[in-house]
């Protein structure tokens, strides 16, 4: 089982066909981009704790409308994916098994947009058990890609694990529909592309220092750790591949990437 960054850009992506990322995650199954999992484990942007949590749901998963001023039928959308209880469970113990001190265990919280507004698109049915793990936006990236390694044996688990965010994210600069992409968002795209895909993980987790216009790109890191999460998460010898590219709104960077071990 591969891991993947996948970007979810605007919550519109839910029912937005002019999204041209929507047509990509909507034909995840259709193109066999990987083998059906047992279990879904996402890290989102939207989740964002002192220290890691899972949530453990015994039922459905609630759906988390985390967003404001969208149009009402928003609000109405329903993903019930089943909760993940033994994933949260094994996710606290390789964690506690890593080094990470203390693991929190929330058993109220469902999905946030972060999660269900791609897997919607990509697993409709939610009939695929999903657990969330938060992230800490006040550590750095090569944190997020610690935690990412410590969870490495669940992708030969039958799990998937998804870290769902956004490859650019300025939400005080977003453009009319058709605009160009501003150089600083493109020059911060182009880096990150070439960098996974030569390899260069190390600068990825010293993008604060290697990468043009990053703080542009990301005022707030928190789109932008479920990336290094991902890429840890495959483990030793990982090759990137980016699956799709696309902008919306002119500053948001829908690419978004697998990783592959060697042994896969």
């Amino acid at each position: 089982m591969d891991t993947f960054y996948i970007s979810h850009g605007a919550p519109t992506l839910s029912f937005d066909d002019s999204i041209p990322a929507r047509p990509f995650l909507k034909a995840w199954q259709e193109k066999g981009l990987c083998p059906r999992p047992k279990a879904i484990l996402v890290v989102s942007g939207h989740w964002d704790t002192s220290v890691p949590a899972v949530n453990v749901i015994n039922g459905r998963n609630d759906t988390i409308h985390d967003f404001y001023g969208f149009p009402k039928h928003m609000y109405k959308i329903k993903y019930p994916a089943p909760g993940a209880p033994e994933l949260a469970k094994r996710v606290k113990e390789l964690l506690m098994a890593s080094g990470f001190k203390r693991v929190d265990e929330d058993k109220k919280r469902g999905l946030d947009h972060g999660a269900w507004v791609p897997l919607m698109l990509m697993y409709p049915e939610a009939d695929i058990p999903v657990c969330q793990l938060s992230l800490q936006s006040d550590r750095d990236a090569t944190y997020h890609y610690n935690m990412g390694r410590a969870l490495a044996p669940l992708k030969d688990e039958g799990v998937l694990v998804i870290g769902s965010g956004s490859t650019t994210h300025n939400l005080r600069i977003i453009l009319p529909p058709g605009s160009s992409v501003p150089s600083w968002a493109s020059d911060f795209d182009t880096w990150l592309k070439d960098a996974l895909l030569q390899g260069r993980f190390e600068d990825v987790n010293h993008w604060d220092e290697k990468a043009p216009s990053a703080k542009m790109a990301h005022p707030w890191p928190d789109h932008f750790y479920p990336l290094h999460f991902a890429m840890g998460a495959a483990g030793e010898n990982t090759k990137a591949k980016l699956m799709h590219h696309s902008w919306d709104m002119g500053t948001l960077s829908y690419a978004s990437y697998q990783f592959t071990t060697a042994t896969s």
